[in-house]
C-alpha cells in the first residue's frame, strides 16, 4: 500500500502560481510513475503531468511551458509548479502513485484561478 497526501492547492488570480505537493508514504520502493491528474466541474478526469522513477516527465498540451513536475526521493515527495495559471486551469488535483499493479489516489486538492 502506498499513502498519498496533497497540499498546496488555492485561490490564486489569472496569471499567478501555486505549487502542489504529494507526500508519500508507505510501500514507496514499489511505485514506478507518480503525477497528477485534474478534475473539473461537468468534466472527465485528465492527466496533467507525470515522472517516472527516471524522472522522465510527461505534460498535457495545455499545460507544456507552465507546469513542471519534478520529485524530491529524500522526500519521498512529488511536485507541480503551476505558473501562469488560467482560468481553465481550475479543476481538483489529484495526486497518483502507480506500480506493477495498482494505482493509488490522493484524497485531491482544490485549485481556483479567478479575479
Amino acid at each position: 500500500q502506498v499513502q498519498l497526501v496533497e497540499s498546496g492547492g488555492g485561490l490564486v488570480q489569472p496569471g499567478g502560481s501555486l505549487r502542489l505537493s504529494c507526500a508519500t508514504s508507505g510501500n514507496i520502493l514499489s511505485i514506478n510513475t507518480m503525477g497528477w491528474y485534474r478534475q473539473a466541474p461537468g468534466k472527465e478526469r485528465e492527466l496533467v503531468a507525470s515522472i517516472t522513477r527516471s524522472t522522465s516527465t510527461n505534460y498535457v498540451d495545455s499545460v507544456k511551458g507552465r507546469f513542471t513536475i519534478s520529485r524530491d526521493s529524500a522526500k519521498n515527495t512529488v511536485y507541480l509548479q503551476m505558473n501562469s495559471l488560467k482560468p481553465e486551469d481550475t479543476a481538483v488535483y489529484y495526486c497518483y502513485a502507480r506500480n506493477f499493479d495498482s494505482t493509488f489516489w490522493g484524497q485531491g486538492t482544490q485549485v481556483t484561478v479567478s479575479s
